[in-house]
């Protein structure tokens, strides 16, 4: 047997993946932690050596970006001593984690792969096994940043959206191609940056207090007032089309510009990118103060 030659850090923070069926309520809950991994594929060794922190472990819906932050912390205090970090943790705020991570491990040298399951290890039908050793061969890799690795797909972490709650295909890539795929072997679809010994610039540290806000035909103001009432630092509003918002904003937009609290706005559509200022609504919401996201 040929001897591993990387060492990898699993962090652990829970999810599907490693949830059992509560005997009494009979929903998913938190059952196992990480050690179950080597008892669903004793054969993990042969791909690196692995070495295990449990960080919490939670249904990832009630992940905050304060655990992102611990998260980061880990790949940081861990930086030298490994070689790559494997990440698992739950699907539903999978994607809002590894958008974090991206821009918060700006530049990083090594691969940060995150993962979970759709199905618990607990179950015979599980796609945690196969995930894990993927992830594992991923992070062995002469590649660099941060990705989700699910089913047969890799996507940049900042590229990702959970697109099925059951498909174990589960996650897409918006506005770009996967990044790749695995299937008999790993094949890329862009040149992956390589491995490199620049010390990472890690900027950790999120701001809690921004509210996401969907446009609806008819909506009025109060709520968005009210988050300025309640000290939010920052808003995203998903507009219509390509970043339209209704015209009785334009009050908010030039109040949160007078305060300098940055408002984003962003398209419902889940294809293309946001083009303001191709129709007079979005025009006169960026003359007013709002920002355009891409």
């Amino acid at each position: 047997m040929k001897k591993p030659t990387k060492n990898i850090l699993l962090l652990f923070c829970g999810g599907t993946i490693s949830m059992g069926h509560n005997p009494i309520t009979g929903v998913l809950d938190s059952s196992y932690q990480a050690q179950q991994f080597f008892q669903l594929e004793p054969r993990l060794g042969e791909i690196a050596d692995i070495s295990v922190e449990n960080l919490f472990d939670i249904d990832s819906t009630n992940m905050t970006p304060r655990m992102w932050e611990h998260i980061v912390t880990a790949v940081s205090q861990n930086y030298d001593d490994y070689d790559s970090f494997v990440i698992t943790m739950g699907t539903d705020t999978m994607s809002y984690a590894s958008s974090a991570l991206a821009f918060a491990l700006h530049d990083i040298g090594k691969p940060v792969i995150i993962t979970g399951a759709q199905i618990p290890s607990e179950a015979i039908n599980t796609d945690a096994r196969q995930n894990l050793i993927n992830s594992l061969t991923l992070a062995s890799m002469n590649l660099s940043g941060v990705y989700i690795l699910f089913g047969s797909k890799i996507i940049k972490g900042c590229r990702a959206e959970k697109a099925s709650e059951s498909e174990l295909n589960a996650f897409a890539t918006f506005n770009e191609h996967d990044f790749g795929e695995i299937s008999l072997g790993v094949r890329f679809h862009m040149d992956p940056p390589p491995l490199n010994s620049q010390p990472p610039r890690i900027t950790n540290g999120f701001e809690p207090k921004v509210a996401c806000v969907t446009c609806v035909p008819g909506m009025d103001t109060d709520l968005l007032f009210s988050l300025l009432d309640l000290g939010y630092k920052g808003v995203v509003l998903r507009g219509f089309g390509s970043g339209n918002t209704p015209e009785n904003l334009l009050p908010f937009f030039e109040e949160t510009k007078k305060r300098e609290i940055p408002v984003a706005v962003s398209s419902q559509c889940p294809r293309g990118t946001t083009i303001m200022g191709l129709y007079d609504p979005s025009f006169r919401a960026i003359e007013a103060g709002a920002i355009q996201t891409f």
